[in-house]
């Protein structure tokens, strides 16, 4: 199992944008991101300099993604 990465949100924001989430809104720190495409999933990622471990965790499995794949799209 790898270890989690230390990222920021604007880190968190950007690795799943390359994999089609797109800006929906923002309210306050947190933004929204949606996919444009089945199944339309919505992730809430805060905007901290640190992201918690566990908030992490529960991003990267809101996207879809395991936790090789989120390393490999840093």
């Amino acid at each position: 199992m790898s270890k989690l990465p230390v990222v920021s949100g604007q880190d968190v924001v950007k690795t799943p944008a390359k994999i089609g989430y797109v800006f929906d809104h923002q309210r306050g720190s947190h933004i929204v991101l949606r996919q444009n495409f089945e199944p339309f999933r919505r992730v809430t990622v805060p905007n901290h300099k640190e992201i918690a471990k566990g908030t992490l965790r529960k991003i990267i499995r809101e996207a879809g993604l395991t936790l090789e794949d989120f390393i490999s799209l840093l």
